[in-house]
């Protein structure tokens, strides 16, 4: 199981292979505590700014491993605490790419089912080949996917984020782009192309910028207006104070390239 999840590092970008193909790369116990380690070593790590997170074979994540969860009901209790030890380590993973300061770009094809498309939508970006199937299909077998209904319901309007969670209907990929989940759709041979540029654009931003934005992002969206708005204030006053915030105005209106010092 030591290659379950895959991480190669070209430059700024580190992309994270789901790599468990035979079980369509599903969210098992091993393959949640590997994400949660190597996102933790990402986010100490200032030479990387982006982050793809892709799968292995014919399909990016199936969601849990479901023969897993049923052998857990030979325990005692019945599986109880192996289900909340279990959940409890994949919210932290989602919570984990919220808060990694690096973007994440998803690089989905094939299927996203159930925590696989919570995957998604807990990604900050997602890029997604021509006829990818999104779906959070639990109810078709008596188990509502619950925790996947809170990312999704955070980006997927309210209603159509419920009636596919009742009806266990999957979206085309050019659908999951209207409703928000992905934001681009490309042909399937140009997919890591189209993630790839995706992440190059954003890794040649100020990385320390870019990580100020995407922690006000999520704080300023959890607040009220009055809130949000005090919020982003302070944000934007002590990013002015940035020395390289300065150099990238005075580049701007002096019509050059910035030379900033701080990259990282």
């Amino acid at each position: 199981m030591d290659d379950i999840l895959l991480r190669a590092d070209d430059g700024a970008i580190a992309t994270l292979t789901l790599n468990d193909p035979g079980r369509l790369n599903a969210l098992s116990t091993a393959m949640l505590a590997r994400l949660e380690a190597e996102l933790a070593r990402i986010a100490s790590d200032p030479g990387v700014r982006v982050v793809i997170l892709k799968g292995a074979g014919r399909a990016f994540c199936a969601g849990h491993d479901l023969r897993e969860m049923t052998g857990a009901r030979q325990a005692d209790d019945g599986g109880r605490a192996a289900y909340r030890t279990l959940f409890a380590l994949c919210t932290r993973v989602m919570l984990g790419i919220v808060r990694l300061p690096q973007p994440v770009v998803a690089q989905v094809h094939g299927i996203a089912t159930a925590a696989g498309c919570q995957l998604v939508a807990s990604c900050d970006l997602a890029v997604a080949a021509e006829g990818t199937r999104f779906g959070v299909n639990g109810v078709d077998i008596g188990l509502f996917c619950s925790t996947p209904m809170v990312a999704l319901s955070r980006v997927v309007p309210r209603k159509r984020a419920f009636e596919l969670l009742v009806t266990g209907e999957f979206v085309e990929a050019e659908e999951a782009r209207t409703l928000g989940l992905v934001n681009r759709v490309v042909p399937a041979a140009g997919l890591d192309d189209a993630a790839g540029a995706l992440a190059a654009t954003i890794a040649g931003k100020l990385g320390p910028v870019v990580r100020i934005g995407k922690r006000a992002f999520y704080d300023q969206a959890e607040l009220g207006l009055e809130a949000a708005y005090a919020l982003t204030g302070e944000v934007m006053a002590e990013n002015m104070l940035r020395d390289d915030t300065a150099e990238g105005i005075a580049a701007f209106l002096d019509k050059r390239r910035p030379a900033w010092r701080q990259q990282t």
